[in-house]
């Protein structure tokens, strides 16, 4: 789940715990709303455990070779004799 994902189900739960008011019989919309918040705030910190860990990952590989790179006129190497 993405940190976007997260914060939009951490929304969602929140309005539903807290500005809606109606009621369907057999279903708690509070508490879907809860659950809905809880289950962002667990996607949001994997996450953010995901892109911290990432980032380490990066600064731990060492800086790459450098590349050298050699241009061979083509006219130069068809008129040598051999």
């Amino acid at each position: 789940m993405t940190i976007g994902g997260s914060i939009a189900l951490l929304i969602i739960g929140a309005i539903l715990a807290y500005a809606v008011d109606y009621e369907f019989s057999g279903v708690d919309i509070r508490l879907v709303g809860v659950i809905l918040m809880i289950g962002g705030l667990i996607g949001l910190v994997i996450g953010v455990i995901r892109i911290v860990s990432a980032r380490r990952a990066i600064e731990r590989r060492p800086p790459p070779q450098h590349v050298r790179e050699e241009y061979y006129d083509e006219y130069e190497t068809r008129r040598r004799p051999y």
